[in-house]
C-alpha cells in the first residue's frame, strides 16, 4: 500500500469511527446531555442526513479547490468538530455539530475515492477504492470498540477528545504524504455536465445496485442483535463476538472485492450478487442454529463489502470526466440505502413479520440486483461503450 493511500485510509478510519462510535456511548451521551436514549438516537439519523444531503452540496461548492487543499480542509473541520462535540453543553449543539461533521464526512469520501484511483494505475483502481472502504470496516472492528471502551472508562467526552487526536494525526499524515497533484479531477466540468453523467446507464444502474445492497445488508443488520438473541438463541455475551467476526469478514471482503474489481469487474459483481442472494436465503434457513448462523453471518458480512467495492469502482470509472457530484453521491447513496433498509425492516416488523423474515427481504433485494446487473452488463456489451477518459489531474 502506497504512503498516500495510507494517509487517506487514516482519515477514512477517523470519519468511520466517529460515525459509528456514537452507538457505543449513546446511553452515556443521553445522560450527559439530559435527554432520553431515543431522543439521543437523532445523533445517528442526523449524521446520516448530513452525509446524504450536505456531502454532495459541499462537493459541488468546493469543486474548484485543489484536491489536497480540500482534503486537508475537511480533516481540519473533522478535528475541530470532534473537540467541539467533546465540549458540547447541550443536545441541540451536539446535534448541530454532528451534522456539520457529517457534511465533511460525505464530501471526504467522495473526494478521497476520486483521489485514490488517480494515484494508481488503471488496473489497481479497485484496490484503491478498497483501501478507502477498509477505513470504514476497520473502524467497526477496532475504532468503535476502542472508542466505546474509552467512553465506559473515562466518559463519553473522552471518546471525542481521542477522536480529535485522531483527526490531528490524519491531517498531518495527508499534509506530509499526499502529493500536491492528486488524482484525476474534472476541473472544468460545470453543473450541467455533472448532472448529465448521471444519465449514463452504468451510473444509475450502479446506484440502484447500491440501494439493493444496503437493503440486503441493513434490513437485517439493523436488527441483528434481537435476531441473534430471540431467533438464534445466543447468550447476550456472545453477540459482540459474532459482530466482531462479521467485521473481520467485512474487512477481508473489501480487499477481495478490490482484487476482483481489477480482474473482471462486472462478471465478478454479478457472481457475488448471486452468492449473496443464496447466503441470505441460507441465513433464513439456519437462523435457529447458532454455529451455522455464525458462519453464515461472517460470509454475509464479507460479501456485503466485497460487492460494495466494484459498485463504487464502476461509478468512478464511468464518471471520470465529471466526478464531483457523482463521487459525493456514493456515500449519500449508502446512507439513503441504510435509512431505507431500516425503515423497510421496521415496517415488516410492525406488520407482524418476525425477525426471521428480514433475510428474505434482503434475498429479494439481491435478486433484483442480479437482474439489474445482468441487464446493465449486456446493455453495455451491446453498445460497445467505453468509460470516459480521465480529465487532467490537479
Amino acid at each position: 500500500m502506497s504512503l498516500p493511500l495510507i494517509a487517506l485510509f487514516i482519515a477514512a478510519f477517523a470519519f468511520g469511527t466517529t460515525e459509528f462510535v456514537i452507538a457505543g456511548v449513546l446511553p452515556q451521551v443521553a445522560q450527559g446531555l439530559g435527554v432520553s436514549v431515543p431522543t439521543s438516537g437523532y445523533l445517528v439519523s442526523g449524521y446520516a442526513c448530513g452525509i446524504a444531503i450536505g456531502g454532495p452540496l459541499l462537493a459541488l461548492a468546493t469543486k474548484s479547490l485543489p484536491r489536497k487543499t480540500l482534503l486537508l480542509g475537511l480533516a481540519i473541520a473533522f478535528t475541530i468538530g470532534q473537540a467541539a462535540c467533546a465540549l458540547a453543553p447541550d443536545f441541540t449543539s451536539m446535534l448541530l455539530l454532528r451534522i456539520a461533521v457529517a457534511v465533511a464526512h460525505g464530501a471526504y469520501f467522495g473526494v478521497a475515492m476520486v483521489v485514490a484511483v488517480g494515484l494508481v494505475r488503471e488496473d489497481q483502481r479497485g484496490m484503491a477504492v478498497a483501501v478507502i472502504l477498509s477505513g470504514l470496516t476497520v473502524s467497526n472492528v477496532i475504532g468503535v470498540p476502542a472508542g466505546t471502551a474509552i467512553g465506559n472508562i473515562w466518559g463519553w467526552r473522552a471518546t471525542f477528545w481521542v477522536m480529535c487526536a485522531l483527526g490531528v494525526a490524519a491531517t498531518f499524515a495527508m499534509a506530509a504524504l499526499l502529493p500536491r497533484t492528486t488524482g484525476y479531477q474534472a476541473k472544468h466540468a460545470g453543473l450541467a455536465r455533472e448532472v448529465r453523467v448521471l444519465a449514463r446507464q452504468q451510473v444509475w444502474t450502479s446506484l440502484i445496485l447500491m440501494l439493493m445492497l444496503m437493503i440486503g445488508q441493513f434490513g437485517l443488520f439493523t436488527y441483528i442483535t434481537p435476531t441473534l438473541l430471540e431467533i438464534t438463541g445466543l447468550d447476550e455475551d456472545l453477540v459482540p463476538w459474532v459482530l466482531l467476526l462479521n467485521g473481520v469478514g467485512a474487512t477481508l471482503g473489501v480487499f477481495l472485492g478490490g482484487k476482483l474489481s481489477d480482474w473482471k469487474l462486472m462478471p465478478s459483481l454479478i457472481t457475488m450478487l448471486g452468492l449473496q442472494t443464496v447466503t441470505l436465503a441460507v441465513i433464513y434457513a439456519v437462523s435457529p442454529y447458532p454455529l451455522p448462523m455464525t458462519v453464515a453471518i461472517v460470509i454475509w458480512g464479507g460479501l456485503n463489502f466485497a460487492i460494495g467495492t466494484p459498485i463504487q469502482t464502476r461509478i468512478l470509472a464511468w464518471t471520470a470526466d465529471a466526478s464531483n457530484l457523482t463521487s459525493s453521491l456514493i456515500p449519500s447513496g449508502f446512507n439513503v440505502g441504510i435509512a431505507l433498509a431500516a425503515s423497510l425492516g421496521a415496517a415488516m416488523l410492525n406488520s407482524g413479520f418476525g425477525y426471521r423474515s428480514l433475510p428474505l427481504l434482503g434475498a429479494f433485494a439481491m435478486l433484483v440486483a442480479v437482474l439489474v446487473a445482468l441487464a446493465s452488463y449486456f446493455w453495455e456489451a451491446r453498445s460497445n461503450a467505453t468509460p470516459p477518459l480521465t480529465a487532467a489531474a490537479e
